[in-house]
């Protein structure tokens, strides 16, 4: 965590821009209370072609193994009479 007066801030911008998008945590002070508050965005996960693929193979497989139980229509007439 980088700790800096509003007057620093103002004349190094860019340097804390910088500390910021390596990952640290930039706070600004004005008068030694907290002000400002810089934190790095997170970043979304990259999903590649390869994964998804995989993870449909896996869906494909688990599809085999799982047997189908009985209908919505056996488990509604279950229990009726005729």
């Amino acid at each position: 965590m980088h700790r800096t007066g509003i007057y620093e801030a103002k004349n190094n911008f860019s340097a804390l821009v910088e500390l910021v998008e390596k990952g640290e945590e930039v706070r600004i002070t004005r008068h030694g209370k907290e002000v400002v508050r810089m934190l790095p965005m997170r970043r979304k996960p990259v999903i590649t072609d390869e994964q998804i693929a995989r993870e449909l193979d896996q869906i494909d497989a688990l599809h085999k193994v799982i047997k189908p139980g009985p209908g919505w229509r056996e488990l509604r007439d279950e229990g009726r009479q005729e």
